[in-house]
């Protein structure tokens, strides 16, 4: 009865070890992505300035910003 407690205990250790790679892989997969999603939502920022007051005036904005 000891060995299968054993071996249950070896077999939970391994488990535990794989799943927290797994975590860190998953954490690090969802930080990456949140990066991406800082990048599209300045860009849809931009779109909508540009929708709003029209292309001449995103693009003097733009020109103002960029010290052009």
């Amino acid at each position: 009865m000891e060995e299968l407690a054993t071996e249950t205990d070896k077999r939970l250790s391994i488990h535990e070890a794989v799943c927290v790679q797994r975590h860190e892989s998953i954490q690090k997969r969802f930080d990456e992505g949140s990066k991406r999603m800082n990048k599209i939502e300045y860009l849809l920022y931009g779109v909508i300035v540009c929708v709003l007051f029209g292309p001449g005036v995103a693009a003097e904005m733009l020109k103002k910003v960029l010290g052009l």
